[in-house]
């Protein structure tokens, strides 16, 4: 049987999309699996995002992932339209701002989701927006915030959500039904409980944690897009990293509890691809 072709599209950055290749092979032993990345770079307009896109379609891969800030912009939306045009079933994962690519408002005015079968989102609403201001934000500024919220995502639970779904995606493929997309809003309850926490004070810590990171996604939006004066906006976007470094001592926290108690889910792959578990620093996954 021939190994099953994972291709991911990078466009621009969030805080999901730097490892988001390397979660389905975090050892790089799979045998029943072949992933190929592509990337835009930092930009996301359409001549862009139009390169990497086709080399994707040309990998002809089972499953595509598509990781972008706001994916209603017209680069992701171009991207995303060209995989699904070329019949590949498509993940589209994306920071809060991107819901509105994939809802649309009813009769009655309430949200509902507004995607094809083939398409199926992740909305990860803690993976907050850079504070990207020329006096604030320099290249290690930049690095330093992503690496941050890599690692609240991660040790909140965030990352393991995602790779449940991919792998049950996967999974739905490979046994020849219809592909099993989610459509997901990936909030801070939905992380921790993938986290899978067993002392209750650190699912509080990650809680919180991935809270702060919305509040910062709402504090350097503002001081991006709203505020024009610089006595303001560079206090805010400044404030919103402070936050950040705030919910990753809550999330180092969380998880320096339960390794106290030995009590750390984890959820490595198997060479064959299957899910496995364990907790016990010890013990084999099974």
């Amino acid at each position: 049987m021939a190994n099953f072709k994972l291709g991911v599209l990078k466009l621009g950055c969030i805080g999901a999309a730097p490892l988001l290749d390397l979660i389905v092979d975090e050892r790089a032993d799979r045998e029943d699996i072949d992933t190929r990345a592509y990337t835009s770079g930092a930009k996301l307009d359409p001549e862009s995002c139009g390169p990497p896109t086709q080399a994707l379609i040309d990998f002809t891969p089972d499953l595509a992932l598509i990781v972008s800030p706001n994916a209603a912009l017209p680069g992701p939306k171009q991207a995303r339209n060209a995989v699904l045009e070329a019949g590949i079933p498509t993940i589209a994962i994306g920071d809060g701002p991107s819901k509105k690519a994939f809802f649309k408002k009813n009769d009655e005015g309430k949200q509902v989701k507004n995607v094809p079968d083939n398409l199926g989102f992740v909305v990860i609403t803690s993976d907050p927006m850079i504070g990207a201001r020329r006096e604030f934000l320099d290249p290690t500024e930049m690095a330093l915030f992503n690496a941050d919220v890599i690692k609240v995502l991660s040790a909140t639970g965030a990352t393991r959500a995602l790779q449940d779904v991919i792998d049950q995606a996967i999974e739905s493929i490979r046994g020849g039904g219809s592909a099993e997309l989610p459509t997901l809003t990936l909030n801070s309850d939905k992380a921790v409980a993938a986290g899978q926490f067993a002392n209750p004070y650190a699912g509080a810590k990650a809680i919180a944690a991935l809270q702060i990171l919305e509040s910062v996604a709402a504090i350097t939006s503002k001081g991006c897009f709203v505020e024009q004066d610089a006595s303001k906006y560079i206090p805010l976007v400044a404030a919103g990293h402070e936050m950040l470094r705030a919910a990753t001592i809550l999330a180092e926290e969380a998880r320096e509890i339960e390794k106290a108690a030995n009590t750390v889910a984890r959820t490595p792959h198997a060479a064959n691809g299957s899910a496995l578990a364990k907790t016990e620093l010890m013990a084999k996954p099974g």
